[in-house]
């Protein structure tokens, strides 16, 4: 078996497992709640318990986070039901999308989009190194013409995160 980081391998969201299990624990408490208030009135019927079920669906759905892997040249963001994916080395435009959570919009030469939260790659240094080797690559080839600002503000907080973790397991923080 090849090294962790060898440049054949996938770079995945660690903590991906763990915010699915969060959306599915949101959306059974939501839905149990539901049913015990329902049970509590003694007004349980079948169309409002298929409401609830449809409730909590919905809530997990809007709670699911996106699962983000990345390799040699390319990075993927999978939903439910869709990946979208682009070429990190084939990179034409990275932008920073503020709201009420912040995103992260690539587009690659080859018309692919995908938009992921920011703070994935802070939280996964390898996601983050495979996005930052396909974009140099893409940048010294001539193709990123927006977004080297939005990458080296994200390369720096990246820095910070890691060193922070490396002060914390070694006990000097």
């Amino acid at each position: 078996m090849g090294r962790p980081d060898a440049p054949g391998e996938a770079a995945t969201d660690l903590d991906w497992t763990r915010e699915r299990w969060s959306a599915v624990r949101c959306a059974g408490a939501l839905l149990t709640l539901l049913f015990l208030i329902d049970w509590g009135s003694g007004r349980t019927v079948l169309w409002r318990a298929a409401l609830w079920f449809a409730l909590s669906g919905l809530l997990f759905v809007v709670l699911c986070p996106a699962r983000v892997s990345a390799g040699g040249g390319w990075l993927a963001s999978r939903r439910l039901l869709r990946e979208h994916r682009v070429r990190t080395d084939l990179l034409v435009s990275v932008r920073c999308l503020d709201g009420v959570s912040p995103r992260l919009l690539l587009r690659d030469a080859l018309g692919g989009r995908v938009e992921i939260d920011p703070q994935v790659l802070v939280r996964n240094p390898r996601l983050w190194l495979r996005l930052d080797e396909g974009a140099r690559k893409s940048a010294a080839d001539g193709l990123l013409l927006c977004g080297t600002t939005a990458l080296g503000s994200l390369a720096r907080r990246v820095d910070r995160e890691t060193a922070r973790a490396v002060f914390r397991a070694s006990g000097l923080e």
